[in-house]
């Protein structure tokens, strides 16, 4: 057996011959208070030294005891997110950000989804204190009053994203859902539309589809323009809901000549119903979307949206939180901003 082998199976002291934190240290030739900032805190350890303790760590097999540091640090070095779903790409991007955030601070990402049922959200909520999560990051500012005790009576930081409200309670991160929304919608009304559909998400419990179709309602409001309960239609967001929307839009009389969608996925399943039906986008139909996934600016034509700053709010929540269990003082109102995005969607009224 190589010398070097031999060494390292030699410095497996630990229970059962695992390797310990001390043999890290000898292999790397450093402190063992280094090999724990480095891998617990990488960012206050230099680069050159974090990367010659991982390699020890890796050469050596070790796997720090992250349940015995909890004990002593009281900190698990883990954050929780509980987001509706994954089945839309929007919250998946803001994920992905609030993960490689908390990496590169050597903090772990625990993800649970509620379905956009707040009852299975307490229960989610409860589940991820009890493992000792030392921060939380939720969806909406609208929570079940025992969650929201719960975080605060165990003094856990947490901050509601997709949302902002000035006035709220609790710690936010996020847009205005209603006013942009009302962008969209006077955007289609400045074009000359006077007969609106809406497609909305379902809204009960969902407090950002209730903003946004306000949103639709106060802009349109503004300049005198109707929007009967006949031309609202609420659905779960999918793109097959999307299209059995439109039809039942399509059977008003008049017809809407712009259609309001509550994200980009319910804005596709029009689109395709349009198709199907052999209506003309935008010359017969104008058609809006919420998110700017990838997919809407690849279709023909490409979709008229609100871009949503779902990277920046899943960094933003990371940083919020990381402050808060430092022990640092930093805003806990901060708003961000969604951006009208025009395609080819869009157009004026037919004549």
């Amino acid at each position: 057996m190589p010398v070097g082998k031999r060494l390292l199976q030699g410095l497996r002291t630990g229970a059962g011959g695992a390797a310990t934190i001390v043999d890290v240290a000898r292999v790397a030739g450093v402190s063992v208070a280094t090999v724990s900032r480095a891998l617990s805190r990488p960012d206050r350890v230099r680069p050159e030294l974090v990367a010659k303790v991982r390699s020890a760590a890796s050469q050596l097999g070790y796997v720090p005891h992250r349940a015995a540091r909890a004990l002593v640090s009281r900190r698990s070095a883990t954050i929780g997110a509980v987001v509706p779903t994954v089945d839309n790409a929007i919250f998946a991007k803001a994920i992905q950000s609030l993960q490689s955030a908390l990496d590169a601070a050597g903090y772990r990402l625990l993800v649970a989804f509620d379905e956009y049922d707040r009852a299975r959200e307490s229960a989610q909520v409860r589940a991820m204190v009890e493992h000792g999560v030392d921060g939380l990051v939720l969806v909406g500012g609208e929570h079940d009053a025992a969650t929201v005790g719960l975080l605060r009576s165990r003094g856990v930081p947490f901050v509601c994203t997709w949302i902002f409200d000035p006035a709220g309670p609790d710690p936010c991160i996020g847009f205005d859902n209603r006013r942009s929304m009302a962008r969209l919608a006077s955007h289609l009304a400045d074009l000359g539309h006077r007969r609106f559909g809406v497609v909305s998400g379902i809204t009960r419990g969902n407090d950002r589809a209730a903003e946004r179709l306000r949103g639709v309602r106060e802009a349109l409001g503004a300049r005198g323009i109707e929007l009967p309960a006949s031309c609202v239609v609420e659905r779960p967001y999918g793109i097959g809901e999307g299209r059995a929307a439109l039809r039942l839009l399509l059977a008003n009389a008049p017809r809407p000549t712009a259609v309001v969608c509550g994200n980009d996925v319910l804005a596709f399943g029009v689109l395709f119903e349009a198709l199907a039906q052999g209506l003309d986008v935008p010359r017969t139909l104008s058609v809006t979307g919420f998110d700017d996934l990838e997919l809407s600016a690849q279709l023909t034509p490409p979709l008229t949206t609100m871009r949503v700053p779902s990277a920046e709010m899943g960094q933003r929540a990371a940083a919020f939180l990381l402050s808060r269990i430092a022990g640092e003082t930093v805003p806990d109102k901060v708003e961000l901003e969604a951006e009208l995005i025009v395609r080819g969607t869009t157009g004026p009224p037919p004549a």
